[in-house]
């Protein structure tokens, strides 16, 4: 291992993101890889917060509202819109992602009376299937769900996606990045198949907003849904948001008539009328504390430049594979994430027999190491989250290190298999 750890230091000095790990607010006896499903907090959100509370709801109380809370979601949505590519009129944030899911999905179905067919893959979030199943299960009882598999467990093979849509398929929604294996797509491949098909796409973006460009309006995206909790490092449960493509907004519904989708919240008619662009696809009073903590993040990922993340984040992820090749392979570990560079987020998965409990072991070790926070998902999946913000290669050489001792050492045994409520 000591070549990795020399060329860790070199590359770690060489790294011209280095100092944005000084953003946030650091554990140094922590080596932290989850960024790709909670990211760090940064280190001005806790004063954010507090004047948040005590100086303006504290303070200013309801006053507040014209003083900048009511104009808090579209300043949101504008950084939001730099980081994907998009128009700051096409980007709506509030509610949840599934949430935001089901408005997309629903204006898509409803407005589509001759197709009857929706098609995802296996590899995509198991909520947004839920919500889809959902949609089928109670309003659109005609409607079918087909799922591309994949011949890998990792990927979704282009061919096989093709032969599920035709004249029939109305949508087609696929995770850009997937969850599980880092599986990325060509968007704009994909997005002309929809097209070429007249089906509509909606794009979750959850596990690459943040860590990979996304440049919606430059591939051609119609829609899109995605969360600001992860490599956003907005906050646990952070409000979500969705991109509408501007000229398709006018023709699309939302199925929840809520106070802030209508036209003027503030006349209090009785009767609805939609707002004629991206504000009808809000609901309910927006929730300003947790809104407010997204903005650190946001500005520290616009100053730094998706496409400099992205640069690192592919040399974190070579170097990462590279050790787990030589070091982990042999001790029964297998590679769970493409190696093709265009086909990989920001994430690497592996796989063992006994992945739960060398999570376990990572996270709560017993011998005094430092601990190494990655997570796990079903059924033998260690998730490795490269965070480029604030993950230095040293991290990544560490954390290699420690997963080869669990093993070789055993450390693993101290551990049952009984899973804690969040894995």
């Amino acid at each position: 291992m000591e070549k990795y750890y020399n060329k860790a230091l070199e590359l770690d000095k060489m790294d011209s993101l280095a100092g944005l790990k000084y953003s946030f607010v650091e554990n140094e006896d922590l080596v932290y890889l989850d960024g790709n499903s909670l990211g760090r907090m940064p280190v001005k959100t806790a004063d954010l917060i507090s004047q948040v509370t005590e100086g303006e709801w504290g303070q200013r109380l309801i006053r507040s509202w014209n003083e900048g809370w009511i104009d808090l979601p579209r300043r949101i949505a504008a950084k939001i819109a730099i980081i994907v590519g998009a128009g700051e009129d096409e980007i709506f944030v509030g509610d949840t992602t599934s949430l935001n899911l089901y408005k997309l999905a629903f204006s898509v179905l409803h407005s589509d009376k001759e197709r009857n067919e929706i098609v995802s893959d296996e590899l995509n979030f198991p909520t947004d299937l839920y919500v889809l199943q959902g949609l089928i299960n109670y309003q659109f009882k005609n409607h079918v769900l087909s799922l591309a598999r994949s011949k890998d467990g990792m990927t979704i093979d282009y061919d096989s996606l093709k032969a599920l849509i035709g004249k029939n398929t109305s949508l087609l929604t696929l995770s850009y990045v997937a969850f599980k294996s880092s599986f990325m797509y060509d968007m704009q491949r994909i997005n002309d198949l929809a097209r070429d098909n007249g089906a509509k796409i909606i794009w979750d973006l959850s596990h690459a907003t943040g860590a990979v460009p996304v440049n919606l309006n430059e591939n051609g995206a119609e829609m899109a849904v995605g969360c600001t909790y992860k490599y956003l490092n907005g906050g646990p449960g952070s409000p979500a948001f969705l991109y509408i493509r501007k000229d398709l907004q006018e023709k699309m519904i939302n199925p929840v008539s809520g106070w802030f989708a209508h036209e003027k919240p503030f006349d209090f008619n009785h009767d609805f009328k939609q707002a004629d662009d991206i504000r009808k696809f809000g609901i309910g009073t927006p929730s300003i504390l947790s809104m407010a903590a997204i903005e650190p993040g946001l500005d520290i990922i616009i100053d730094a430049g998706v496409d400099n993340l992205r640069r690192k984040s592919l040399v974190q992820s070579r170097f990462l594979i590279e050790m787990i090749r030589e070091h982990l392979l042999p001790l029964g570990f297998e590679l769970a994430s493409p190696i093709d560079d265009e086909s990989r987020g920001s994430h690497i998965s592996v796989r063992h027999k006994e992945g739960y409990r060398i999570n376990r072991a990572m996270i709560e070790p017993v011998n005094g190491a430092v601990p190494v926070i990655p997570d796990f998902r079903p059924p033998d999946n260690i998730r490795l989250g490269i965070a480029p913000l604030y993950n230095s290669f040293m991290d990544l050489f560490y954390s290699v290190e420690r997963m080869k001792q669990i093993v070789e050492d055993g450390e693993f045994n101290d551990f049952n298999i009984d899973r804690l409520m969040v894995t």
